[in-house]
């Protein structure tokens, strides 16, 4: 381990990384406890995946810029420490996945020889700071956004006030009054502005999305740019202090401002002012003013093959920039996953005939930038080689999908294998979206809407559906969600509940039938036009679950039956208590149950799905702060505190239903009744939770 330290040159970066080593060293040893590790890792982009015994590493790049260099570095460390595949987010980051935890230390030295970090990707500390990937070439933006992010990216990086927060904080830099880095989603959004001649900011201020999605105040209307940093530490200096720390659903900065009232979280922060670090920041910008660099070979001439393909890949895929003779190009991604061979290979044209530079974008998708017109033709026909040039950048067709169950703990839901259907819907049977701009399709495979899916036109969020028998994997329709510009944008309806298996015919319903009575309306003046109420009838035939298949039962991208299966998540960095540990824990055991029954080992099923119901039990007990030393004395005192209290509402009493496991032979039958009872008794204990913690 000795050689990687000594080759990061950046001392504060070389205790970082020392430091990572060392508590990974006394975690495995038992000297240090999972919930204090658990902070540290998260804080430097070392998060749990679904899988036991592998990490995923997010690697932070502000305002998702990247150079040839770092593409080829972050290629090499997926190469060596994973598999290859790397993973854009809608905060414009790169994951990659199954990483072992002990080498976690070496491959962030590798990522540091090229300035890449991972430190404050995750836990609860300021996220990766995103922009609209045409900041910098947009026709509509008054100025480049660039050097402003990446001034506060800088600023806050280690930054002591933004370190330990009680959750996560999110910042965009919209590059227009268009919006497109969704300033009313964010704890602090920016659009620029220049009055009378200087250069600043509109803020927003406390939005987010999560399973109460909540539009951003205004904080103001210009902000002199001097002012941004000061003014965001301002504000982090007050969450830091005042936010809640114990209940994780009440800890974000919406909350925050919600209980205080704008005006006295404003006047908090106006107090902090004698305590800031400075009172005002010049940012410089040169490093971002300069001409665009000639490429450094000259791009070959070569002939179109089909004259008639480029040309639609031109209108679809194609962007003028607002310097003259350069346009952009934007690479549509499969629900962001791309491999490191063509990585490499994007990396040498970019760097060999383009400006070195391309952006992650918001959509998971890849915009490269700076490239001559002259090169057009050239960069199409290389880019085709590495199939970089489906149509539908930017558009329809481009489909937001968060990682959900492939990997994420809290996925309930497959949203990469619907959104690979989804698009393969459209590509058939709806090429003409392939340019559609207007409606944006986006995917969560939760309610924590990393997809972002509830503030899409067309939402689904991944869920499951119980049938009476066995649990189906479902889809929560959204639909009227969508970004207005200027700091405004509206969040979906829920609309209806359906079997996931029905997700594209619920696509086309609705294509359908804007298609035929949109009558030239905007997606969203049809959809206020027709109401909700229009929307759930014309999809209900698709919410029946008495009618499903054993198909429904299999989620999209899986060939096994499906099972609810949700662990711990660390999307926010929480501190897991021993309620959420045990909770987590019985609901392994209902896996594990299930997993005994496709084996036919009916008693070691029912003795499975009996021990969740116990857990789970002494779960909810504990939260009451009721403490039993046995598993009677759980079951008895379960029936008094909630039962009986009527807090929860079951079929039988809790004795009645879980005793059934010595009244009954070990058999398929009772086998596959309890464990779906230990299923719907987990779905009754998790609502009351969430309640719970919900009222504080």
């Amino acid at each position: 381990m000795e050689s990687f330290r000594t080759e990061i040159e950046n001392p504060i970066v070389q205790k970082d990384i020392i430091d990572l080593e060392r508590k990974i060293a006394l975690f495995r040893d038992g000297k240090i406890d999972d919930e204090r590790f658990r902070s540290l890792r998260l804080a430097r982009g070392v998060y749990g995946q679904r899988q036991e015994g592998v990490q995923m590493i997010r690697i932070k790049l502000p305002f998702g810029k990247v150079t040839s260099e770092q593409l080829h570095r972050i290629s090499k460390v997926s190469d060596e420490y994973s598999r290859g595949r790397l993973h854009i987010t809608t905060r414009q980051d790169i994951q990659i996945h199954f990483v072992s935890l002990d080498r976690t230390p070496e491959l962030w030295a590798e990522l540091e020889k090229d300035d890449i970090t991972l430190r404050e990707a995750c836990g609860n500390t300021v996220r990766n700071i995103t922009a609209s990937e045409t900041a910098g070439i947009d026709v509509d933006e008054p100025f480049d956004v660039s050097p402003y992010a990446h001034a506060m990216f800088q600023f806050l990086l280690r930054n002591p006030v933004c370190q330990e927060m009680g959750r996560k904080f999110k910042m965009s830099f919209s590059s227009s009054d268009k919006d497109t880095a969704l300033s009313y989603l964010h704890d602090l959004g920016f659009i620029p502005r220049i009055v009378n001649g200087e250069r600043g900011f509109k803020i927003m201020l406390g939005g987010g999305l999560g399973s109460q999605p909540h539009h951003a105040e205004l904080l103001s209307e210009f902000v002199p740019a001097n002012q941004i940093i000061p003014t965001t530490e301002g504000i982090l200096r007050v969450f830091d202090r005042h936010g809640e720390r114990s209940k994780r659903l009440k800890a974000r900065m919406k909350f925050l401002i919600k209980d205080l009232g704008v005006e006295a979280f404003l006047k908090l922060v106006e107090e902090e002012k004698k305590a800031l670090s400075c009172k005002t920041f010049e940012i410089d910008t040169t490093a971002f003013d300069g001409p665009i660099p000639d490429p450094l070979l000259v791009a070959p001439k070569v002939e179109i093959d089909d004259l008639e393909a480029f040309e639609a890949w031109k209108k679809s895929n194609v962007i003028q920039q607002k310097q003259a003779g350069y346009v952009a190009i934007g690479i549509k991604v499969l629900v962001g996953d791309f491999y490191t061979d063509k990585a490499r290979l994007l990396a040498d044209l970019i760097k060999n005939y383009g400006a070195n530079e391309l952006r992650f974008s918001l959509r998971q998708d890849i915009l490269i930038r700076n490239i001559k017109e002259d090169n057009l033709v050239f960069f199409y026909q290389e880019l085709k080689k590495l199939d970089f040039v489906a149509l539908g950048y930017n558009s329809t067709a481009d489909i937001t999908a968060c990682p959900g169950t492939d990997t994420c703990n809290l996925g309930i839901a497959s949203s990469t294998g619907i959104a690979t259907e989804l698009e393969r819907v459209l590509a058939a049977e709806y090429p003409q979206y392939a340019n559609n701009q207007e409606i944006v399709i986006k995917i969560s495979g939760c309610m924590n809407a990393c997809g972002q899916h509830n503030m899409a036109h067309i939402g689904f969020q991944g869920m499951s559906i119980n049938s009476g028998k066995l649990v189906a994997p479902g889809l929560q329709v959204l639909l009227g969600g969508g970004n207005l510009g200027n700091g405004q944008g509206r969040f979906a309806d829920k609309v209806i509940k359906i079997p996931s298996r029905r997700g594209p015919a619920a696509l086309r319903s609705i294509l359908d039938d804007f298609e035929a009575n949109a009558n030239e309306k905007s997606f969203l003046d049809y959809y206020d036009a027709q109401g909700e109420k229009y929307f759930f009838d014309l999809l209900t035939p698709l919410a029946e679950t008495s009618n499903l298949t054993d198909e429904d039962f299999i989620d999209w991208g899986n060939a096994d039956n499906y099972v609810k299966a949700i662990g711990v998540g660390e999307c926010a960095g929480v501190v897991i208590d021993l309620v959420a540990t045990l909770i987590f824990e019985a609901k392994e055991k209902i896996i594990f149950a299930s997993e005994a029954l496709n084996d036919k080992k009916w008693s070691d099923a029912i003795y499975l799905a009996y021990a969740g119901f116990v857990n789970g039990a002494k779960a909810l007990l504990l939260s009451e702060n009721q403490k039993t030393n046995h598993h009677a004395g759980i079951i008895d005192l379960f029936d008094t505190v909630f039962i009986e209290t009527n807090k929860i509402e079951l079929k039988s009493t809790f004795k009645d239903l879980v005793y059934q496991i010595n009244q009954n032979e070990p058999s398929e039958e009772f086998a596959t009744k309890y464990i779906q009872e230990a299923t719907d008794f987990f779905e009754a204990i998790e609502a009351y939770r969430a309640k719970e913690l919900a009222n504080g």
